[in-house]
């Protein structure tokens, strides 16, 4: 069968139009293909690699999520550079932002007798005038603030205003200092006179950090004089070794002597007080042979006393054993120390100085309450005032009692035994000292964490090489003056009971403190001259009235009888650098004026605990009263003062 013409032409068309569908699709996906790869590639080597690409046709889809807008435009030209601009869609998403966190406030104070400096970033809230007269004002008016602070214009930290509080409350205490202060740190660098100077104010410092603030402290002080130059090591029967005091030129020393006490059995954390005053470089050489010593012959006490060293041996220790040590440490010792051994018998202790059998004794004992009883032996009359005015000098007369008997057969020396172990219990708040003619014994406890060391050297200078003595003196922080130091606030509560026990009285219209009140003033100057001497606060005395009378003097009256009270503290060598005296009048009643009751309570003298704010709010209503008081007409003053002169109060 043969087909049309027209037949052939259609069938010709239609493969004809088959095969160029055909051929397009497939050059369209070339064109695709080659184009999405194209764009990837680029955007790889870019470091887009968080874009996606699609093709459509010549249409290249580019999406993703960018981390920034400047990475989204970065894309796109990096996609414009392989296909034509026209042909991109973008479908790119940008991150959101993240919110700008507020900086690191804080602030770096430097003191120093040339003034005080600031640096540092503070919120812009903060007034940076007022806060640097608040410092003046905290540290002392005569003194130049340098404020070198930037600020930002964030809000508040949380903790800011008591870190700043307590930050200034450090710089008062330390005249050459550096406080750091954040939200919620603290930091101290400081130096201090003296060793006792530095546990107070790092004490004074624990007590007073707020909650929520850490405290970081770093007071230095200068290395003491040691004299003498002391160290004692010893074993007891028990095996246990320790340091009644130690004492090291260097760093290196300190470690050499702790190293070589471990080696022979030391236990625990050990203080080693670098001082100065050592006798030859050669200190820490001496010890380590020494105390090699001592744990040779099993036990024993080593005591250095500048290059003097006594060496006493356990009761029962071999001769042999002895004779071996101490002539092998004699010779190996440095030429500039001498040693002096000792191999004594058991030390036999009566205790109360009034057996007739066994050596003879003098017994010291202090109670907790700080009674002294002394008894047992001494040499003549002569000696017994001696030890008896020596111990009232040191423990009060009324503390002492004296129960000695005469004794002309003592050895030599005695009264110096005597003198060192009355001075060996001043260093302990109770216990007791007992005094044979060949041993000292001294047993209690104290608050003074230096007091072993400090016994242990006193007697060494005192008593000589050789001699034998044994220190049982334990430490209990809760006899720390230190530690125990009352708050402001329980300083004040303190004066206010006895105020409240018995009330600060006055003669109708005087100003003397007479009768009973001079006893209240006398326990109110031991409260403020005792614990709470070494407390910093500041404290008001108010003086009020009743409401009989003018008012005018019934002020003037206030004033002058809280003068009266201060200066009654002055008299009693009261420190009053941070006591101020207030006169109220009629202002502030407690009771009802219209009732003799209530005026005689409303006549009275308030002592009352001054905080920082309270002293903010001072400054501002005195502030505002001076400029009223400019106001006032010079010609109505005259007048009021004229008219008071011829009145009298109700009191």
């Amino acid at each position: 069968m043969q087909l049309s013409p027209k037949a052939v032409t259609f069938i010709a068309l239609l493969v004809a139009a088959v095969l160029c569908y055909f051929s397009a699709t497939a050059a369209a996906g070339l064109i695709e293909r080659g184009s999405q790869s194209a764009v990837k590639t680029a955007l790889i080597e870019g470091g887009h690699d968080w874009a996606a690409v699609e093709t459509d046709g010549l249409q290249v889809l580019i999406s993703g999520t960018a981390p920034s807008e400047a990475a989204r435009f970065r894309a796109l030209s990096a996609t414009g550079a392989v296909v034509d601009a026209s042909r991109v869609i973008d479908q790119i998403e940008v991150e959101p932002a993240k919110p700008i966190t507020a900086p690191q406030f804080s602030i770096e104070i430097l003191r120093n007798d040339d003034g005080i400096s600031m640096i540092g970033l503070i919120p812009a809230e903060v007034d940076r005038d007022a806060f640097a007269g608040r410092i003046t004002q905290t540290v002392g008016n005569d003194i130049a603030v340098t404020d070198l602070l930037e600020t930002a214009d964030y809000p508040l930290p949380d903790g800011w205003d008591r870190a700043v509080k307590f930050g200034l409350y450090a710089l008062k205490m330390l005249p050459r200092s550096k406080v750091s202060i954040a939200a919620d740190r603290v930091a101290v660098t400081a130096i201090s006179s003296s060793g006792a100077e530095k546990r107070r104010l790092e004490t004074m410092l624990a007590r007073e950090a707020p909650e929520g603030v850490q405290l970081v402290v770093d007071i230095s002080a200068p290395r003491p004089v040691i004299t003498p130059f002391t160290l004692r090591f010893l074993i007891d029967e028990n095996g246990t070794a320790r340091f009644d005091a130690c004492s090291a030129d260097t760093e290196e020393s300190r470690r050499r002597i702790l190293a070589a006490a471990r080696a022979v059995g030391l236990e625990g954390q050990v203080d080693c007080v670098l001082g100065l005053g050592v006798p030859t470089p050669d200190w820490a050489r001496a010890a380590e042979q020494a105390i090699a010593a001592v744990g040779e012959l099993g036990g024993g006490a080593i005591t250095f006393s500048d290059a003097d060293i006594s060496l006493v041996a356990l009761a029962g220790t071999s001769q042999a054993s002895f004779d071996k040590v101490v002539g092998e440490l004699e010779s190996n010792l440095p030429e500039v120390f001498s040693l002096a051994s000792s191999l004594p018998e058991k030390a036999s202790v009566d205790g109360t100085g009034e057996a007739d059998q066994g050596p003879p004794e003098f017994v010291a004992t202090r109670s907790p309450e700080g009674r002294v009883q002394l008894r047992g032996r001494v040499t003549n009359e002569q000696v017994r005032e001696a030890v008896k005015s020596f111990a009232q000098a040191s423990f009060g007369s009324e503390a002492v009692y004296l129960a000695t008997r005469l004794d002309p057969d003592l050895p030599d020396g005695w009264p110096i035994r005597v003198l060192a172990g009355l001075t060996a219990l001043g260093h302990l708040n109770s216990g007791s000292v007992v005094v044979q003619p060949a041993y000292i014994e001294v047993r209690g406890t104290t608050g003074n964490p230096d007091a072993k060391a400090e016994i242990a050297r006193h007697l060494a200078e005192k008593l000589g090489e050789g001699a034998h003595y044994e220190i049982a003196v334990t430490y209990e922080a809760q006899l720390d003056p230190l530690a125990d130091l009352p708050t402001p606030e329980q300083c004040v509560a303190r004066i206010v009971a006895i105020n409240e026990a018995t009330k600060i009285t006055f003669e109708p219209g005087s100003t003397e403190i007479s009768g009973p009140a001079v006893g209240v003033m006398d326990r109110i100057a031991e409260v403020l001259k005792g614990k709470c001497s070494e407390v910093d606060f500041e404290m008001e005395i108010g003086g009020h009235t009743d409401s009989q009378g003018r008012e005018q003097m019934n002020q003037q009256l206030s004033q002058q009888r809280a003068d009266a009270v201060l200066k009654a503290l002055m008299d009693r060598r009261v420190l009053t650098s941070g006591i101020t005296a207030t006169g109220y009048g009629e202002e502030m009643p407690i009771a009802d004026n219209d009732t003799e009751e209530g005026r005689e309570a409303n006549r009275r003298i308030e002592f009352t605990l001054v905080s920082e704010d309270a002293l903010d709010a001072a400054e501002e209503a005195g502030a505002d009263g001076s400029d009223g008081a400019e106001g006032e007409d010079p010609a109505d003053a005259g007048a009021e003062d004229q008219e008071g002169e011829a009145e009298t109060t109700g009191e």
